[in-house]
């Protein structure tokens, strides 16, 4: 394949302005909730940013999704960007095994106003998962939790999405350590059997964007 050069340097300053010009600004709970993740220290890496919420919310409405799912949850900052977008009656089901950090985001969904949407489980996220109806109910899930466990997440929660619903994984390209050959690395190893895993499901349609940190968006068909 050739090689096409990519010239755009996604500068912080560029990415406030591409926020700054999409629908759902960073309101002051969202802006609150990143600043209280970040007193949290390294750690805070694992916050999704705006440009990444505002996705989600886009995805989520796009879809006109009601039934959602997240597994790990984090500070909340991905929960908040995906219950915005679904109706008074939609649900939110997060999963997640801090309690700690999850009460951070509790008390942002209440500012906001979301905390009827959202439906905080903790414990671990497979158990959770697996005591959810079989049916395919579920328009939307979004995974970013612990890498060995998403070929596992991915096997339980697609049987319940329904025709036409999205899954979205995070961090599927890890820091472009995917195409490291040498890597050794657990998560890189566990990554590259999800997305293989992915791409070869004869259930979905996959497309896997080289932004953020590599996010793996799968539309479930309407024939499997």
């Amino acid at each position: 394949m050739t090689d096409v050069p990519r010239t755009l340097n996604v500068t912080a300053d560029l990415r406030d302005y591409a926020v700054a010009h999409g629908t759902w600004p960073v309101d002051r709970v969202l802006a609150d909730l990143q600043a209280e993740t970040e007193e949290l220290g390294p750690i805070a890496t694992m916050q999704i940013g705006a440009d990444q919420g505002q996705l989600l919310t886009f995805l989520t409405g796009m879809i006109g999704a009601r039934d959602a799912v997240e597994v790990g949850t984090f500070t909340g900052y991905s929960s908040l960007c995906i219950a915005r977008a679904l109706p008074d009656d939609g649900r939110l089901i997060c999963c997640d095994i801090n309690e700690e950090w999850t009460s951070i985001g509790q008390r942002a969904w209440k500012r906001a106003g979301l905390a009827d949407r959202i439906d905080l489980r903790l414990g671990r996220g497979l158990d959770t998962v697996r005591e959810l109806p079989r049916a395919e109910h579920i328009d939307l899930v979004f995974i970013d939790a612990d890498k060995g466990g998403y070929v596992s997440y991915w096997n339980e929660l697609l049987p319940r999405v329904r025709p036409g619903g999205l899954l979205i994984a995070d961090n599927v390209l890890w820091s472009g350590r995917i195409v490291d050959e040498a890597s050794d690395d657990p998560d890189v190893q566990a990554l590259r059997a999800f997305n293989d895993l992915a791409v070869g499901d004869h259930r979905v349609d996959v497309v896997i964007v080289p932004a953020f940190d590599g996010l793996l968006l799968a539309r479930k068909r309407s024939t499997s």
